[in-house]
Formats: structure tokens, sequence, C-alpha cells
């Protein structure tokens, strides 16, 4: 007879467990409108949301290789499956078009879309259609679990001024916590896709590539001044440090549309946040030996492919202030990852635009050719450890890579 009211009242306390699961996940959607015409919006507004687009780096995301501007379709490859990125042109039916201002915003600063449904955190929204299907992990795929997730990492509010910073320092903190989402990339994520806590701008990866941390720039074999990081920002080139690529080589191109008053504030920002370097891991002693047969080989692949622009005397070498390998951020970084992704994907040609260019060599070298190069590389322009298991990252990369 006792186990009646026990029933009873577990009975009822998943009732209203489930009314709030509800009330959590559950969002009206918000009517459309006739799309306006593009001649009804003012001209100074729509150049001022340019430049917000461009801080946004709307494009690098919404923006499929080899598709039309903003039509979305983008494979976005996350630890828990694959997101593909949304139409967000003025398409009435596949885009936003019929979006109001009402929906535009909750989307913007509540992952909400405009039929109420939730929209995965690969949009960062946190910091501020008709793709194909996402192929994420049960139970990741239930769309109002995301609900969830907000409970967790979603803090709504506008980000203070502090009187106690100069403009440019608030200004750029405005712009890198928020619409530049910077550290969406560059901080780790936990189990279920949420930066991790007290870790912001420690690092991350992002397709496959290295996000390096942005609170030790300052710090490290090569440090960065807020000059260089500037002008690696405006032009996806510091003769310091080394040239963009991957992910980064899209938001650089962003940010050489906008003011440089905004980049130099994204810098100034960004250099206040060092913090010193955490102690160094220690490195297994076959790890931390470097192999002269392999260097040897990469040396001779050197001298064949790479030579001609990057050995010493290489006329690209005293022509428009290129990076020598010496200072290379890629090669001095703790792992081989972005120093392997650049010869495997190399950055492609853009016809006539003014940025720099370097061919891929997934084709022309394999895994093992690729892993002595990077083995040379390392041992001959970084004052630093050899990597460990540089073979199975570029098997690793490669297949990543391909998958795409």
């Amino acid at each position: 007879m006792k186990r009646r009211p026990v029933l009873f009242a577990a009975a009822g306390a998943a009732a209203v467990a489930l009314v709030a699961a509800a009330c959590i996940m559950w969002e009206p959607a918000i009517a459309p409108i006739a799309a306006p015409a593009p001649s009804s919006f003012d001209r100074a507004l729509t150049l001022e949301g340019a430049r917000v687009v461009a801080l946004g780096d709307c494009a690098v995301c919404h923006t499929a290789r080899g598709g039309q501007p903003f039509a979305g379709g983008l494979p976005l490859v996350t630890p828990f499956g694959t997101i593909y990125s949304t139409n967000i042109t003025p398409d009435a039916q596949t885009g936003i078009g019929s979006w109001s201002l009402e929906a535009f915003a909750r989307a913007m600063r509540r992952g909400i879309a405009r039929d109420g449904h939730q929209l995965y955190p690969a949009f960062p929204y946190i910091h501020f259609t008709n793709p194909p299907a996402n192929a994420l992990i049960f139970p990741l795929n239930f769309r109002p679990l995301v609900a969830f997730w907000n409970v967790l990492f979603l803090r709504p509010g506008e980000t203070q001024h502090d009187p106690a910073q100069d403009e440019a320092w608030n200004r750029g903190r405005l712009l890198v916590d928020g619409l530049g989402h910077c550290a969406a990339c560059h901080s780790p994520l936990n189990a279920i896709g949420g930066e991790k806590l007290g870790r912001a701008f420690d690092g991350g990866e992002v397709d496959n590539w290295e996000a390096p941390p942005l609170n030790r720039l300052a710090g490290g074999p090569v440090p960065w001044t807020k000059a260089q990081l500037a002008t690696y920002l405006r032009t996806g080139v510091s003769g310091a440090h080394g040239a963009a690529a991957g992910p980064m080589l899209p938001v650089t191109l962003e940010l050489a549309t906008v003011p440089e008053a905004d980049v130099d504030a994204i810098a100034t920002y960004l250099m206040s946040l060092h913090k010193p370097a955490p102690a160094p891991t220690v490195m297994p002693v076959s790890a931390a030996v470097a192999n002269p047969s392999a260097i040897a080989r990469g040396a001779a692949l050197f001298s064949g492919a790479c030579a001609a622009c990057h050995g010493t005397g290489a006329p690209m070498q005293s022509v428009g202030a290129r990076p020598s390998l010496a200072s290379s951020s890629a090669l001095q970084a703790g792992t081989p990852r972005n120093a392997i992704q650049m010869m495997l994907q190399g950055v492609a040609w853009n016809g006539e635009d003014a940025m720099h260019y370097m061919p891929a060599f997934a084709q022309a070298f394999d895994d093992q050719q690729l892993a002595d190069l990077a083995a040379y590389l390392r041992a001959t322009y970084a004052r630093q450890p050899p990597w460990a298991g540089v073979q199975d990252t570029v098997a690793t990369l490669r297949k990543g890579n391909e998958s795409r």
C-alpha cells in the first residue's frame, strides 16, 4: 500500500519535468512578411550593414566552396557530426527574404529560426533554407534538445563599457567577444560542444586546422606585437609570423574591407588578453629524438619543391615582406597540424585578387614524404623539440580533408 503514494509522487514529478521541458523547448513561429524591395533600404544603413557582415565573417561559413555568396551549404565538421550552413540570401523561398526584423533579431541573439525551431550552436548566436540534411549523432540530432544547451551556455545581455580602458580597447572587446565571435573558434570545447568554462581564447580546432591561443600572442617563441597583428588581420600576411590559410584566410579577406580603426581595436583588445603559457608537457623520450634519415629525405624534397620560394636567397624572401620560415607560427607550434595542412591544402589562387598563393601538395606527396618534409622544416627552422606522430597526423588530416 505504501508504494502507491511513491508512484504517484514519481509520476507527478515526471509530469512536471515534461511540462518544464516543453516550456523550455517550445518557441512560437513568427509570421513571414512580404520580401521588401532592395531599393527600400537606406543606402547608408546598407553600407553600415556590409561593415557589420564583414566584421562578423558571415560569408566565411555561409558560402560553400564554389557556391554563391551567403547561399549556404558549407559543411561544418564538428566532433558530433556534420552541419550544413543555411541560406541567408534575400530569397523568400530558401533564404531569409520573408523574415521580419523581429525574426532575424531572435535568430541572431537567441538561436531560434523564424518557424520556431532551434538553431544548432555551430551558428555562434551565443556571441551575438534549405541546406542538405545535417548528419549529427543521436541525441544531438533532436533539435529541441538545443534548448537545454542554451540554458547552460546562452547568456543574454549587453557588454558593459569599462571606464578604466580606452575607447579602442572597449571597441575591440565589443567586436571580439560579440560580432567577431573569436572565442567560438579559438577556445576548447567540452563534451557537448560548449566553450569550456574559464578557457576562452586558450585555442581550439576548426575544420581540421588548429586555431591557436589568442591569449598568448605576446609570448611564445616568436612574440607578436600589436602592429604585426593588425597588419596580419588586414592583409592575411605577417612578415614576422606567416600567412593566413585555412579558415583564417577568408576572415582576413573580410577584415580587409572594414575601417582600419576596427581592426586596430581588435588587435588592441587581443593583445591585452595575454597570460603566461602553461607548463610544457613532458614528451616521451622517443618522441623527442629527431630522425636523421627523415630529415635528410625532407631536405631533398625541400630542395626540389620548396626552395625556389622559401629557400635562402629566393626572390620571394626579399619581395613584399614575405615571411621567413624561421619565424613561422605553424612551424613553432606545439603540434604539426597547421604546417601539414598548409602543405596539403596550400592557399588557392584567386586570379587577380591581391593575396598570397601557395600550391597544394596533397596529390604530389604521399604521407611519408609530407612527414619527412615536416621533420626537416621543424628541425631546420624551429628551435623546438621534434613533433611526435607526424605521419599518423598526415594520414588523419588527409582523410578528413577528403571527406569534406
